[in-house]
C-alpha cells in the first residue's frame, strides 16, 4: 500500500500548461503573443477558482509559445493573490543553475513567497543545440547542475566543482529567499536513477504519467519512499503530472479533446518515429486505467482519486492544453475543475 503523505485537505489541485499554440475562432493561428497572453488570463481564472498551483512549461519549438516560463509566471504574480506558481518544467541540463535559482528567488519576491521551481530534462531537445550543449552529455549535465541547484537552494557561500562549468568558491547567490527555502521539485518521466536521485537530495518528486496505466508508477513511488529512507531523509510529497480535459458530459469533453489531442499526438509522433494515433488508443487511453484523465467532473475526479490513493500523492496537476484546444474550451475545462472537480476529489479522499 502506497504512504499517504497529507491530510486530504491539504491534497493540492494544480494545472500544468506549455502555452501550445492554438486556433483563433475563425480556425488561423493565433501568434505567439496572443497565446501567452491567453495563459496569463488562464492562470487568473485558476487563482480566482480556489486551484493551488499554476505551473507553465518550457519549450523551444514552433508548437509551444512558452520559452522562458519564469518571465509568465512574473506576468501572473502581479494579477493573482493566492495560487501557487512554478514551471512545468524547467530544463535544467540546458539552463545554467544559479540563474534558475536567482530567476525562481526573485519570483518567490514579487509573489509573496508563492513560487517553486520543478527541474527536469525536458522530453525535447531542441534547447541543446540552441544553448551550444552537447546532447551527448545529456546525463551528466542534469547531474551536475541539479548537484549544483541544491548547493545554491542552501542560500550560504557556494563552492562547487565539475566538468560542465568552471569551479566556484564561496559564491553567493542573490537574492536570498524571504521564507528560507524554495520548493523544488524533480520531473521524472520513467527511470529509477531519477526518482533515487531525487530522493538523495530530498527534493519532491514529480511523475510525469503522460501514457500507460498510472497505476504502474507504483514501484517508483514505493522505490522513492525506500531510498528516502536509506539517505536518511525526511519524507517529501510526490505529485503526478498527466493530461487531461473536461466537460459537461464524458462524450463532449471526448469530442472535443479528439482532434487537438489526435493532431498534437501525431505531429509530436513523426519526430519520434511513432504510428499515427487511432481512436480506439485514444479511448483506451482516457478509459479508467488509462493516463489520460478527460471526461465530466465526476469521471475525472473518480480517476484523480483513484490515482491519488494508489500512488500516495501529495498533488495532481492537471496538463489541460492540449495542441490547438481552443482557449475558450480550457477556460471551461478549468471552470469545471475549481468549482466541481476539486471538491470531489477532496471528498472522496476524507472517505478514505
Amino acid at each position: 500500500m502506497a504512504h499517504s503523505n497529507h491530510e486530504p485537505d491539504d491534497f493540492e489541485l494544480g494545472l500544468d500548461t506549455f502555452g501550445d499554440m492554438t486556433l483563433a475562432v475563425d480556425g488561423q493561428a493565433k501568434p505567439a503573443a496572443q497565446v501567452i497572453r491567453d495563459v496569463v488570463e488562464q492562470a487568473v481564472l485558476a487563482d480566482s477558482l480556489g486551484l493551488d498551483y499554476f505551473g507553465v512549461g518550457e519549450h523551444h519549438r514552433d508548437d509551444f509559445a512558452i520559452s522562458a516560463p519564469d518571465m509568465v509566471l512574473a506576468a501572473i504574480a502581479g494579477q493573482t493573490q493566492r495560487i501557487r506558481l512554478g514551471s512545468a518544467v524547467t530544463v535544467l541540463s540546458s539552463d545554467d543553475p544559479l540563474r534558475v535559482f536567482q530567476r525562481f528567488s526573485t519570483l518567490d519576491a514579487v509573489s509573496n513567497g508563492r513560487a517553486e521551481v520543478t527541474l527536469g530534462r525536458g522530453s525535447f531537445t531542441e534547447s541543446f543545440p540552441l544553448f551550444g550543449l552537447d546532447l551527448s552529455q545529456y546525463e551528466e549535465l542534469f547531474e551536475e547542475k541539479l548537484e549544483l541547484f541544491a548547493e545554491a537552494r542552501k542560500q550560504g557561500p557556494v563552492t562547487w566543482s565539475g566538468k560542465t562549468r568552471p569551479a566556484l568558491a564561496d559564491q553567493m547567490v542573490y537574492p536570498h529567499l524571504e521564507s528560507g527555502t524554495l520548493k523544488a521539485w524533480v520531473a521524472v518521466g520513467g527511470s529509477p536513477q531519477s526518482v533515487v536521485r531525487a530522493a538523495r537530495y530530498g527534493l519532491p518528486l514529480m511523475l510525469a504519467i503522460i501514457g500507460g496505466e498510472p497505476l504502474q508508477f507504483a514501484p517508483f513511488t514505493d522505490l522513492y519512499h525506500r531510498a528516502l529512507k536509506e539517505f536518511g531523509l525526511p519524507e517529501q510529497p510526490i505529485g503526478v503530472h498527466s493530461p487531461g480535459h473536461i466537460g459537461e458530459t464524458d462524450e463532449q469533453a471526448m469530442e472535443e479533446l479528439w482532434p487537438h489531442y489526435a493532431a498534437m499526438h501525431n505531429r509530436i509522433g513523426r519526430d519520434r518515429g511513432w504510428p499515427p494515433l487511432t481512436r480506439a488508443q485514444f479511448n483506451a487511453t482516457a478509459g479508467p486505467d488509462g493516463a489520460l484523465v478527460v471526461g465530466s467532473p465526476q469521471t475525472v475526479a473518480a480517476k484523480i482519486t483513484r490515482v491519488a490513493k494508489a500512488l500516495g500523492l501529495s498533488r495532481f496537476d492537471l496538463k489541460y492544453s492540449h495542441g490547438t484546444l481552443p482557449h475558450t474550451a480550457m477556460l471551461r475545462s478549468i471552470e469545471l475543475y475549481g468549482t466541481q472537480v476539486a471538491p470531489l476529489v477532496r471528498a472522496n479522499l476524507r472517505q478514505g
